[in-house]
């Protein structure tokens, strides 16, 4: 058992330090257009997750899957969401928005606990109200700071949030799922680069480094998903819960740290009111964990 844990905080660290890095990734591909960067993350990610399956022989299960109308309108609309998020992802790192992307990535699952509020039912303690209370008022300071809405943020965060929540009620593993959703849109994908290429736009192909960097998105993508998978199988939630906080702290110390984007005490305010409510939501996760387990019959 500790050796499958150990194993488990492995798979997990590399996964979401990986995801971490992400930005570092992007902001060598940022002179790109965002939807060319997408286009490629899309097609060299369908690429690469159906060699795996192939490899792991899981070739009829995804057939199977094709197959049912219900499963494929499903996936059609967690493909929308996720390819959003990718979209808006490329973006806030070509623009200079890595300070949202690391809010939006720490406000997530605060916005995963208010959607199974609104649609599973799922019942709030006093604990976690007050969480999502110190997140939104954080959200509205930064708002009223700026001038705007944090968009960037908030929509990495509900359409992330919003496709874990389909993605739960579709039953369907990670590598199957990412590999029928990135299918169904990868030859949209492959279209609008041969467009790009007909009219003379196409970045790819040009001979320089984004010809290495624009087909590895298929490997960057998928990896770390894998490794996630792999520890989510060891690992007890609340283990992961704390994990995925690796993350939008490493996007937030690149961006301050490393792409000097402005980060100020009135800044620090709005962060530290959703830091707060993170705080408190993963205190109150460890006490519900605590409690079932004390609970549980010898």
């Amino acid at each position: 058992m500790a050796d499958e844990q150990r194993t488990g905080v492995f798979f997990g660290l590399a996964a979401y330090l990986m995801w971490g890095l992400f930005p570092l990734y992007f902001k060598q591909i940022a002179n790109i257009p965002t939807p060319e960067v997408l286009a490629h993350r899309i097609f060299w990610s369908a690429i690469f997750l159906l060699g795996l399956i192939l490899v792991r022989r899981q070739g009829k299960q995804l057939l199977t899957l094709c197959q049912q109308p219900r499963i494929l309108l499903q996936m059609t609309v967690t493909t929308l969401l996720i390819a959003l998020n990718w979209l808006v992802f490329i973006y806030a790192v070509s623009a200079g928005y890595v300070l949202q992307s690391s809010l939006g990535y720490f406000i997530g699952p605060l916005v995963s606990a208010l959607l199974g509020f609104t649609f599973l039912k799922e019942r709030l303690n006093a604990i976690q109200s007050c969480s999502l209370l110190l997140a939104t008022l954080g959200v509205v300071y930064l708002t009223i700071l700026q001038g705007e809405l944090p968009w960037i943020a908030l929509s990495l965060a509900f359409s992330f949030a919003l496709y874990g929540l389909l993605r739960k009620k579709a039953g369907i593993g990670p590598t199957l799922g990412l590999s029928l959703e990135t299918s169904l849109v990868a030859p949209f994908a492959l279209i609008y680069l041969l467009m790009l290429e007909a009219g003379g736009d196409l970045r790819f192909a040009g001979g320089t480094s984004a010809d290495i960097w624009l087909p590895l998105s298929g490997v960057v993508t998928a990896l770390p998903l894998i490794w996630f998978n792999a520890a989510a199988k060891r690992l007890r939630l609340v283990s992961i819960g704390f994990l995925q906080y690796i993350t939008p702290s490493m996007h937030f110390m690149l961006a301050v740290f490393l792409f000097n984007e402005p980060f100020d005490n009135s800044r620090l305010i709005g962060f530290a009111l959703v830091w707060c409510g993170l705080l408190l939501y993963s205190c109150n996760a460890v006490i519900q964990v605590s409690n079932r387990t004390r609970n549980m019959p010898l």
